[in-house]
């Protein structure tokens, strides 16, 4: 029986839990984990890893499974995407991988994230996970099911990650030590994501952020000049957030250094892979926090529009219907990697105009 310290690293997720409990005891050949991002899915991955990888079924207290929920066992291969998508190259590597036998366990766990962005490497690697080797399982990360991944969703066992509700993000920030006040204000705009609720929680700027948003409606005053500083100023701010994060992956590299140095070693293995990964950390985290600022301003022109209905004030709610309709599309825009200076830019000019009408 799995020791219960093996998911603890999982939170709000307690059906995904019991299936992959469930499923270590007779495991198949490939899982699709999916769902949003900072939902779990790679914490899960890791505890599920662990008990296929564990000679006693995941004890949660032995090398092969503190290695694997480190993410350090040699037969857990994580695959990261290096650009905006997975390309076809790194599909031939997942396929190359999975012939690969075991180091050390009876079996070898390929946990690949992001493959909701295979796009034309699906193909490629359909085959594989259709029949992999008997000894590999592939573990599949994906934040939603496209009609690319149709097939590959349809070969594997799918295994569904919500958002983590507000009060089990409130919960798990104050068990870690953050006041009650400030746990419920950056669960209420984490969107269920634990990653960014942690980092938030840290974070010293997040109030006043936040303010900054809700302040623009008031700011514009109809011309393009205005709109612009008022777009450089969000997208600074945006910039300065990634503070805590790049604080945390330079004491993560500075960690691995140190432990390399006491091993005898003249550099941390693996640094570009790593440097890699912080790249799409910040990349993503630049993204959700304009998303919650999107967010954010289109709360603050939703109390216009029920303050102008209640009030009677048809134009004032009409203008405020018109601009979150706005911010919901540009909020979507985000997810295709546009210019962000550009799309904020004419974001605020949009609104600024609807100001003016």
């Amino acid at each position: 029986m799995p020791a219960p310290s093996l998911y603890d690293a999982v939170v709000g997720q307690p059906r995904a839990v019991r299936q992959l409990r469930m499923a270590a005891r007779r495991p198949v050949h490939a899982y699709l984990f999916h769902g949003p991002p900072g939902s779990g899915k790679r914490a899960a991955a890791r505890a599920f890893a662990a008990s296929l990888l564990c000679p006693r079924g995941g004890c949660g207290v032995c090398n092969d499974c503190r290695r694997a929920l480190a993410g350090t066992h040699p037969d857990l291969v994580a695959i990261e995407r290096t650009g905006a998508s997975l390309d076809v190259d790194e599909a031939r590597t997942i396929v190359s991988r999975a012939q690969r036998r075991p180091l050390e366990a009876e079996r070898q766990v390929l946990l690949v994230a992001d493959v909701h962005l295979a796009d034309k490497a699906a193909p490629a690697l359909l085959k594989t996970v259709e029949e992999p080797p008997p000894t590999t399982v592939f573990v599949l990360l994906a934040d939603d099911l496209p009609a690319d991944l149709a097939t590959i969703a349809s070969r594997s066992v799918k295994v569904e990650f919500d958002p983590v509700p507000a009060e089990e993000v409130t919960r798990w920030l104050v068990g870690h030590g953050v006041a009650d006040d400030v746990a419920h204000s950056v669960a209420a705009v984490s969107g269920g994501r634990l990653d960014r609720a942690r980092l938030l929680a840290t974070d010293p700027g997040f109030a006043h952020r936040q303010e900054q948003w809700r302040a623009v409606p008031s700011r514009l005053d109809g011309t393009g000049a205005t709109a612009a500083v008022v777009a450089a100023e969000l997208l600074a701010s945006a910039e300065e957030a990634l503070g805590p994060l790049q604080d945390q992956q330079a004491a993560e590299l500075a960690t691995l250094a140190e432990r390399a140095e006491s091993i005898g070693g003249r550099g941390v293995p693996g640094r570009k892979d790593i440097e890699d990964r912080h790249r799409r950390e910040v990349r993503r985290f630049r993204t959700d926090e304009l998303r919650m600022g999107l967010a954010t301003l289109a709360g603050a022109y939703r109390d216009r529009l029920v303050a102008g209905s209640d009030g009677g004030a048809v134009p004032d709610a009409r203008r405020a219907a018109l601009a979150v309709d706005v911010l919901d599309r540009a909020a979507e825009a985000l997810v295709r990697n546009p210019n962000e200076a550009l799309l904020l830019e004419s974001l605020m000019v949009t609104l600024s105009g609807m100001e003016a009408l």
